[in-house]
């Protein structure tokens, strides 16, 4: 008996294969994903009295983004192991999570000179900053305070607690400021990752 095999448009959305090229699956158009972005923005902005409680505002929105999306990889990779390892889900953020987002890797993913605790994942045109004009007043605003918020609830689901905060960084070598997410992992995910690296030492 033959049994028919829906095609992947007929399958529920969370159980689609992730996307490997711009023809597997329709993706948002960036003029809907702008529009929807600068609304975002200016809905925040009419709420807060602050450049800090506007990137406040946006980093919990992108919390909360990043626990469903965190969620969604791992159910869709069939992930039922959790790696503990905080390389493997710096790598995880860098080079599955950020293409499913924005359609490529981050440009760069490094450790702090002056803290073990501290990393930077960063991205040289970052998708959010594209398409939206900062006023001179809200000159220290970074956008992708968004994607630190994202990038906080990611870890935070996976159980590594991380202050999470979003930067620009000057690049001599171009016009536009490079976006580094700052990432400074709690004590507790240092603790674990001490033991496990005495374990790996015998």
């Amino acid at each position: 008996m033959s049994r028919t095999v829906p095609s992947k448009h007929a399958l529920n959305i969370t159980d689609r294969p992730l996307a490997r090229n711009k023809l597997d699956i329709p993706t948002v158009s960036l003029s809907a994903f702008a529009y929807l972005f600068s609304e975002l923005i200016s809905y925040a902005m009419d709420r807060a009295a602050s450049i800090t409680e506007l990137e406040e505002r946006l980093d919990r929105v992108g919390y909360d983004v990043g626990c469903r999306i965190l969620e969604l990889l791992s159910y869709r990779e069939r992930a039922t192991r959790r790696k503990p390892e905080i390389l493997d889900i710096l790598k995880h953020i860098h080079s599955s999570a950020w293409p499913y987002m924005f359609g490529k890797t981050a440009d760069d993913l490094q450790q702090a000179n002056a803290a073990d605790d501290e990393y930077m994942i960063s991205d040289n045109d970052l998708l959010l900053g594209r398409f939206i004009s900062i006023p001179k007043s809200y000159s220290s605003f970074v956008p992708g305070s968004l994607v630190a918020g994202i990038v906080r609830g990611m870890l935070d689901s996976a159980g590594f607690p991380a202050r999470v905060s979003a930067h620009f960084v000057e690049q001599p070598s171009s016009s536009k400021p490079t976006t580094t997410i700052l990432i400074k992992f709690d004590e507790s995910v240092m603790q674990r990752q001490a033991a496990l690296d005495a374990a790996k030492r015998g």
